[in-house]
């Protein structure tokens, strides 16, 4: 099996680093790609429509409160993209407003809060390897 690629999206330096100690717990291989704000995600976006990035994530965790662009601005961008539409977004908010919720979800996001204890992060990182070993398996182009 290939090593999961996660991109993730989030201008919090301390969760990057609880979300790569998650990881590192699970013992399993990974590649942490980080953006840390709306603007790069939308320049990653841009660059797979363009053809110059070719190496896609399995998983995209998704911060909802980002700087330049919002999260929904940037999975709506993701969504409309031919070549990450089918990449499963995951959004890690704190809180998300109940009205928020449904347009997330009706844009094929998946809602999970955001931790705020190690031991969660570990949970955390199960999930979205569980996901990445999930989307390869029924990826056309998975190896």
């Amino acid at each position: 099996m290939s090593i999961a690629t996660i991109l993730v999206i989030e201008d919090n330096v301390a969760d990057i680093v609880l979300l790569r100690l998650g990881l590192d717990q699970t013992g399993e291989e990974y590649q942490l790609e980080v953006l840390p704000d709306g603007e790069a995600a939308l320049k990653f976006i841009a660059e797979h429509r363009n053809g110059a990035k070719t190496h896609l994530p399995c998983v995209i965790l998704l911060d909802l409160h980002l700087p330049r662009y919002n999260g929904v601005e940037v999975l709506a961008a993701i969504k409309e993209e031919p070549r990450l539409s089918h990449i499963q977004v995951v959004i890690l908010s704190s809180f998300v407003p109940e009205e928020q919720q449904a347009e997330l979800i009706e844009l094929g996001a998946l809602l999970h809060t955001k931790p705020s204890e190690l031991s969660q992060y570990e949970t955390l990182a199960e999930y979205i390897l569980a996901l990445c070993r999930h989307g390869l398996e029924k990826h056309p182009l998975a190896r």
